[in-house]
């Protein structure tokens, strides 16, 4: 999947484990099929076009994965992956050196995804980020699971969201009350909807308001793992239960986490250039497919003068300019992209949603 440049792109890397050389062909459509299922889910499917995806084979000398489908089979494959990791059955592992080994040679990774060659339910994510190679994480899904792409996206809204659990273990001794500081994760906190609102913290901007998984966002207790003392921001989101939605500070922590790799627009003619003549200044903008079919805005400016007349335009001539003649002056031409989206209602995250560009103007 061609989004754009690396670099401006968020590159997803897919790696498959337990695929011999004959199956290469699968793992390829297995790699199409889950990020199909992965980019049906908002706000991936509004934001399909800011990624690059990118395959990279690797060989196994036995088909399938170990712990599949008992925890007494043992199979040789590239990447080690194994299911009873931790002896948990559904929790999918990796050997990352080897993983890593394989991403080095993908252009600029920013996120990894490794499909096992396995039917059996199960996943995990590595949501540490790569101090060798940038990447933000590593999702791990059986390759042809029912649910293995709700996974999939499960896992991202860790390692891109930085979202926390919003699942907790009645009952299990050591979670049955949480006493630590305010966690760092958007999603989780110490302060009930009253506290919370009263501080402006964590997901104020968002108490009260509709959420797509269902019901008004508050603060609902349990989450991080624990039974109590802590709260999330709604019952029953896509971080606590597979084939639901994303609640809304869970989207704008997702789109935040987009945006953190990817940028809204690239420069196709070198940004500080003198244009004169014919020459344009062009700008590469992806665009959104969200359902309701909104886009990226676009902006141009001369000498800090805003030109509505040119608002939209993806390039731009010195001759469009309405610069005089004779003009001896060097002008300066500017263009802002920005994503507008309501679905972000922190202004420092909303500062992040823009990119401009500027080059040089005679006439």
């Amino acid at each position: 999947m061609d989004g754009g440049p690396t670099g401006d792109g968020q590159d997803v890397v897919v790696i498959g484990d337990g695929y011999s050389a004959a199956e290469l062909p699968r793992f390829h459509d297995d790699a199409r099929a889950k990020w199909g299922e992965i980019t049906a889910v908002e706000p991936y499917t509004t934001y399909r076009n800011l990624f690059n995806v990118w395959t990279v084979d690797a060989v196994s000398r036995q088909s399938g994965v170990t712990g599949d489908p008992d925890r007494a089979t043992v199979r040789d494959t590239a990447l080690g992956a194994y299911f009873w990791c931790g002896d948990i059955e559904r929790l999918l592992c990796v050997d990352q050196e080897r993983v890593d080994a394989y991403v080095a040679l993908a252009p600029e990774a920013d996120l990894v995804i490794v499909l096992a060659n396995s039917a059996k339910y199960g996943g995990a994510g590595y949501n540490e980020r790569s101090e060798t190679l940038g990447y933000a994480g590593i999702s791990t899904a059986s390759a042809r699971n029912a649910q293995s792409g709700q996974v999939a996206v499960h896992e991202t809204g860790h390692s891109l969201g930085g979202l926390a659990d919003e699942y907790f273990y009645p009952g299990t001794p050591g979670y049955e009350h949480y006493t630590g500081k305010e966690p760092g994760e958007p999603n989780t906190s110490t302060l009930d909807a009253g506290r919370m609102a009263a501080r402006q913290a964590k997901w104020y901007r968002w108490l009260g308001e509709e959420s797509p998984d269902g019901g008004r966002v508050g603060a609902f207790e349990g989450g991080g793992y624990f039974e109590t003392g802590l709260y999330r921001p709604t019952d029953g989101s896509l971080m606590r239960f597979l084939d639901k939605p994303f609640n809304l500070p869970g989207v704008e922590a997702m789109i935040a986490g987009f945006y953190r790799y990817a940028r809204p627009a690239t420069a196709l003619t070198p940004p500080g250039t003198t244009l004169t003549g014919g020459r344009p200044a062009a700008v590469s903008v992806p665009r959104l497919t969200g359902p309701d079919g909104r886009q990226l805005t676009i902006r141009w400016s001369l000498d800090g003068r805003d030109l509505p007349h040119l608002a939209g335009r993806t390039e731009v001539r010195p001759g469009q300019l309405g610069l005089r003649k004779p003009d001896f002056r060097t002008h300066r031409l500017t263009v802002t992209v920005e994503d507008r989206t309501d679905a972000v209602r922190d202004p420092a995250l909303a500062r992040t949603l823009r990119t401009t560009f500027d080059w040089r103007v005679r006439r």
